[in-house]
């Protein structure tokens, strides 16, 4: 269901960005535009997103006698979920907060900072290393890359659509463009592409969640991991980038109110409340199994 998910709100956001192709620029040129620079951005993104968010954070990668523990849980899950052994990052950071990045299984990294490793308890930290996993195995850096760009290339249209308005303006000082068309494209577009893209980023949490706890087989760590870290948000926020934000593990800083429709993150709740589900689920596999 949420992979269901996912497709059908990048197929929105894609719509979305066509349409504002036509309404800016018009006719097939407009759409063709759009989808041309979604497709440069796209390559970009995807291509090097790894260096650049690894960079941004100040990642230091560390060996086996580093970070034993660390490094030994990560090889562990990597070989449970039969999968490429990603590199290993910490961030020199108190804050609380881990993510993974890469182009796909064969060039990815998982990054956590020293923060997350002194809170939580090792089954714990790999409930938060298996939910980085199933962000790799899902291919979601991918996924985040394509909505980001194409908000992006939604947004610069935009930029295009307020720019031409006022070098079009003729004698009598009146726009030569739609107004209503206008007001679509510079403002209400790029607000929905906005919420599109975040709402596709709360999509993968929740299918990481579940893969964490398919891996682990412990779905409550995970959850008991992700209490500690809402409750670290609140006095130690991540610093960095808020561009970066959607490959966390749980936002950056404390939302509240409206501010929670531009959360990259579900309500911390609602993904304890579906790890415990699925913790009871696997308890009647397993009792099911056992008679």
């Amino acid at each position: 269901m949420n992979h269901f998910k996912t497709l059908a709100l990048l197929a929105l956001l894609s719509g979305l960005l066509v349409g504002i192709g036509y309404l800016v620029i018009g006719g097939p040129t407009g759409i063709l535009v759009g989808v041309g620079m979604a497709a440069v951005s796209n390559l970009g993104s995807w291509y090097f997103s790894d260096k650049i968010a690894l960079r941004a954070y100040k990642a230091q990668p560390v060996t086996p006698a580093a970070a034993p523990q660390l490094y030994a849980s990560v090889e562990k899950l990597s070989q449970e979920a039969e999968m490429p052994m990603p590199q290993v990052y910490v961030m020199p950071t108190q804050a609380a907060n881990a993510f993974a990045t890469g182009r796909d299984p064969s060039h990815a990294a998982v990054a956590v900072t020293e923060g997350i490793m002194a809170l939580l308890t090792q089954a714990e930290l790999e409930g938060v290393l298996a939910h980085e996993l199933s962000h790799i195995l899902n291919r979601d850096t991918l996924t985040q890359a394509v909505a980001a760009t194409i908000g992006g290339a939604i947004s610069s249209l935009a930029y295009f659509a307020q720019w031409a308005s006022y070098s079009n303006r003729d004698g009598q000082g009146r726009r030569g463009s739609n107004p209503i068309g206008l007001l679509l494209a510079v403002f209400v577009a790029p607000l929905a592409a906005t919420l599109i893209q975040m709402s596709i980023s709360r999509t993968r949490e929740f299918a990481a969640d579940a893969g964490a706890g398919q891996l682990t087989k412990n779905p409550l760590a995970l959850a008991s991991a992700l209490r500690k870290l809402e409750g670290r948000t609140q006095t130690a926020p991540m610093p960095g980038n808020p561009a970066f934000e959607p490959l966390l593990i749980v936002n950056a800083f404390a939302k509240q109110g409206l501010s929670n429709l531009f959360a990259t993150h579900p309500d911390t709740a609602a993904r304890i409340e579906a790890l415990e589900s699925q913790a009871q689920e696997l308890a009647q596999l397993a009792s099911t199994s056992s008679v």
